[in-house]
Order: structure tokens, then C-alpha cells, then sequence
């Protein structure tokens, strides 16, 4: 819960300094979490959501910006683009530091020791273990290849 708290004095802060932009990102980041929280007490949790699946909010709404900022890059509307930038940098204030490429293939490397994976059928098994490990700090997208490489 120590994410949230962090969230939410940000949150405090950034409406005392009268800053829009990082406010509205704030309150967009509160609506996820917000919205996970409910889902959960669906899912019988009482108590709302913990770090880890904040991390894993906080890592899905970088990618989205990225792949809008992208688009946006595309259609020539750069404006629209570094607006999504900005709100990348500020959703990063609360994620731990990425892992290098080398971090990474040293982590592909450990979790596959970790869960003897000899073979790609137990792909998902390497998968499941770095991402209990490293949410929010790893790219999942790029390390499938990399699992995929070291076991085919």
C-alpha cells in the first residue's frame, strides 16, 4: 500500500503547487487503482489492491501512452504526442528503475535456472517467475522473445 500513499501525496502536492497537467495524471492513476480496488472486492479482497498490482497498473498505462504517443507521432499530431511523454515520465516517478538489456538477460537467465525450464513449453512456467520478480521493472514484451531465444 506504500505505492498508494505515494500517489496520494503526490496527488496533494501537485494540487498545492497548482501544477494541471501532473494533477490530472495523478487523478488518472487514482481512477486505475481505484477501479482494480473494486474489481478485486468482486474477487471476495476487502481490502483493496497491494503494490504489486500497482505496479502492474502503473506499467499498463506507460505502454498505452507509448503505443498513443507513437500513433500520435504518426499522424503528425506532435503536440498530442509529448503530452502523452509528459504523462510518461510522471506515471515513472512511481515506478522502480528499469533493468538494463544485460539486467534483463541475466533475470531471463536466473528465472529459467529457477524453475528448470528445458524446453518452450515451459515458457510460461519462466514467464510467470520474472514476472513475479521484476513487475514494473522489465518490459514483457521484449523479454518473451528473449525466453523464447535461450529455450528454443
Amino acid at each position: 500500500m506504500e505505492l498508494r500513499a505515494r500517489v496520494n501525496g503526490a496527488l496533494k502536492e501537485a494540487m498545492k503547487a497548482k501544477e494541471a497537467d501532473k494533477l490530472a495524471t495523478l487523478r488518472l492513476i487514482n481512477a486505475a487503482i481505484k477501479d482494480r480496488d473494486i474489481e478485486a472486492r468482486g474477487e471476495g479482497q476487502d481490502e483493496g489492491v497491494g503494490d504489486d498490482a500497482v505496479l502492474g497498473i502503473l506499467g499498463k498505462m506507460v505502454k498505452q501512452r507509448q503505443e498513443s504517443a507513437k500513433v500520435y507521432e504518426e499522424g503528425g499530431r506532435l503536440e498530442l504526442a509529448e503530452k502523452e511523454r509528459s504523462e510518461i515520465a510522471i506515471i515513472e516517478e512511481f515506478l522502480p528503475r528499469q533493468l538494463s538489456e544485460d539486467e534483463a538477460a541475466a533475470a531471463v537467465e536466473a528465472a529459467i535456472a529457477e524453475v528448470g525450464a528445458d524446453s518452450i513449453r515451459d515458457m510460461g512456467k519462466v514467464m510467470g517467475a520474472l514476472k513475479a520478480k521484476y513487475t514494473g521493472q522489465m518490459d514483457f514484451g521484449k523479454a518473451g522473445p528473449m525466453v523464447k531465444a535461450k529455450l528454443g
